[in-house]
């Protein structure tokens, strides 16, 4: 994947799909949490071979267990075939931080970095918000910044 040209809010506004309300609630949310993070639209192939457009939030350098270091973003974003999806990149603990706050999130499905939901009514918003404001405070600062 990398990081497109495109702004994400061009890309919200050009989506036809019935859940980009609710990809908008996050993305205001996420914005407001993490007031001092970039945020950037990221496209191309996902690890396991889909094509994924994916708005992150902040930027960090993740360790990979074997090969290259891997640019990335401590959250990401994404409008999936059937649901949204929540990368959360930040760890504490050895953990990613989603595990912390998963049984606090609502009607999610999780994954070791990701929560999967299947709309905005389904989500604790002020669990996400805490869980963003957490990534934030233990996330090193972006370079860019």
């Amino acid at each position: 994947m990398h990081q497109s040209d495109t702004d994400p809010s061009e890309f919200l506004a050009k989506l036809t799909d019935h859940r980009r309300d609710d990809l908008v609630v996050v993305d205001t949310l996420l914005t407001a949490a993490l007031p001092k993070r970039q945020r950037v639209l990221w496209e191309g192939v996902f690890w396991g071979g889909t094509e994924q457009t994916i708005i992150g939030y902040g930027d960090l350098v993740q360790q990979r267990p074997r090969g290259e270091d891997v640019e990335w973003f401590i959250i990401g974003l994404a409008l999936q075939k059937k649901h949204l999806s929540l990368y959360v990149n930040a760890v504490e603990d050895g953990a990613y931080l989603g595990a912390h706050y998963g049984d606090r999130l609502g009607k999610v499905k999780l994954g070791a970095a990701s929560i999967g939901f299947t709309s905005v009514d389904r989500l604790d918003l002020t669990v996400l918000e805490k869980l963003a404001v957490h990534a934030d405070r233990i996330s090193p600062a972006d370079r860019t910044a």
